[in-house]
């Protein structure tokens, strides 16, 4: 199940720590000219900590355990076996400090907090509709207005707000006003303006199955965005870099969770990996315990098993007792850095490329955007990567091995849109491991793809013969806004809420 903290119409008077690491965050500028100009930069600078944030411990693994890149050999855990319950309302905090956020600029510096308003606004309420299907967006952030109950907007409404949010964004940050105490791009306007148009090709490619819909005019506004201001490279992602300092610890670094070792590798990951000789296999996995007392060398693919993740928890129990799986990298538990968590990314931006491509959205061919995106996804691994065997079991990434995996004839496209869609969003599934957060899971929902194992006996869905579709509305709406909560309810899915309903955007 999807954990957040519920806070919903909360303003965040108190602010984190913010984060001080000498490769990121220590140069924030603070205006030296009081309190009121001084919390316009703090509010900014927590703000997009908020939005490049992750799960700390053992809850950073439940998406992963969702979309069946792992499995987990402590106990029976029900993101693995696909038990979900409630979410909650986040992210209205997120818009609410950023409306705060804007009550203290000036004319001469507004454009650019303008710009991180309406993408950390889209961005938050693009992920919470994404969840839930209808969501409050017209009457929401107005509680000190006096509207504590706000109705629900349609998905179709607020997706549309989302996109106009993106538009005004992108917008202003065109007029080129640096951001003060950016913590992740250093105040640069034009990586800011690559970001957002990232997100919204993203945006518009979860909406593929609603092409052909008169508002949103998903292929023609895609087509018109991906003009312009793309990002180039791993060097303009939007992501969250850690560190050495124990503040900034990599999210599942061994003192944040001593529960590591249960986690399993699926086949879906190292099956994969072993049939195109991908060494991304060397950096994902370590050998498997068994195979290596045996005397199975760690740079040979015979050192790595596999699990199937829908499999009984006996089965799994007994694969983790007997040392028969391969466990995540050292380079994740044992490296204080780990790698950077990319939120919107280069690579993943090259694979949404490739399926508009196949799909006639844009010129071109999806092969050569995707065959870039292979390699982007590649280099990122292994620029992140120390050189320790331990990281890569001497089976390194190279020019040589990205060519041969984008040529292996297992990943080459056909000509065939089934086919070339379902490689497109495997390859896109690869490059999730251990990011995306919830990504995959969102793209298995669109596409079918990658096909998640699904086993009756073991799956803790209502319907034991396929996955969760949504998480379903919070409790605490139905304490304090039922009203609207049950109309939006009603409006959807005639009144009933649960985890197999389709949202619109699903719909056909």
């Amino acid at each position: 199940m999807k954990q957040k903290i519920n806070k919903l119409f909360v303003l965040v008077l108190t602010l984190g720590t913010t984060f001080t690491s000498c490769n990121n965050f220590e140069d924030i500028n603070t205006d030296p000219n009081g309190s009121t100009r001084a919390s316009r930069p703090l509010l900014a600078t927590n703000i997009i900590l908020d939005l490049t944030s992750s799960s700390m411990g053992k809850p950073f693994y439940a998406n992963q355990l969702v979309s069946k890149s792992l499995a987990w050999g402590e106990s029976a855990d029900g993101n693995q076996y696909n038990s979900f319950g409630r979410s909650d309302l986040s992210g209205y905090s997120t818009v609410i400090n950023g409306n705060k956020m804007l009550e203290l600029t000036t004319d001469a510096n507004r454009p650019a907090y303008e710009g991180l308003y309406y993408f950390a606004k889209a961005y938050q309420m693009f992920y919470l509709t994404m969840t839930l299907g209808d969501i409050p967006y017209t009457e929401a952030f107005q509680g000190e207005s006096g509207i504590l109950k706000p109705k629900y907007d349609t998905q179709k409404e607020a997706l549309l707000a989302i996109l106009n949010d993106l538009d005004r964004s992108y917008e202003a940050f065109g007029k080129g006003v640096k951001l003060e105490a950016d913590p992740i791009f250093k105040s640069d306007p034009v990586k800011w303006r690559k970001t957002v148009r990232a997100f919204q090709l993203k945006v518009l490619m979860h909406l593929s199955i609603k092409q052909t819909d008169n508002d949103l005019k998903v292929a023609s506004r895609f087509q018109n965005y991906a003009k312009s201001d793309l990002m180039t490279s791993n060097a303009d992602n939007f992501q969250r870099i850690y560190s050495n300092n124990a503040k900034e610890y990599y999210p599942v670094y061994f003192t944040r969770l001593n529960h590591n070792p249960y986690a399993m590798l699926s086949y879906l990951i190292i099956d994969k990996l072993k049939e195109s000789s991908d060494n991304r296999l060397y950096y994902f996995a370590k050998p498997a315990k068994s195979e290596t007392d045996k005397q199975v060398p760690a740079n040979s693919p015979d050192a790595y098993l596999s699990v199937d993740p829908s499999a009984s928890f006996d089965v799994i129990s007994k694969r983790w007792s007997s040392g028969q799986f391969s466990g995540i990298n050292a380079r994740y538990t044992q490296l204080p850095s780990g790698e950077p968590i990319v939120k919107l990314g280069y690579a993943e931006q090259q694979f949404i490329l490739a399926e508009a491509a196949l799909r006639g959205w844009i010129p071109g061919q999806a092969s050569s955007y995707y065959n870039e995106a292979i390699r982007a996804s590649m280099l990122f691994v292994a620029d992140n990567t120390p050189d320790v065997a331990d990281y890569h079991h001497n089976k390194k990434i190279d020019a040589a091995n990205i060519q041969a995996v984008q040529n292996h004839p297992s990943n080459l496209l056909t000509g065939n849109f089934e086919t070339d869609l379902e490689k497109i969003m495997y390859q896109k599934y690869l490059l999730s491991f251990m990011q995306r957060e919830w990504e995959s899971y969102y793209d298995y929902r669109r596409t079918g793809y990658p096909k998640f194992p699904i086993n009756p006996n073991t799956n803790q869905n209502i319907t034991n013969t396929k996955m969760p579709m949504r998480w379903m509305y919070p409790s605490s709406e139905f304490d304090t806004n039922r009203e609207n909560v049950d109309a939006a309810i009603q409006r959807q899915w005639g009144g009933v809420d649960n985890v197999d309903k389709i949202i619109w955007l699903l719909q056909k």
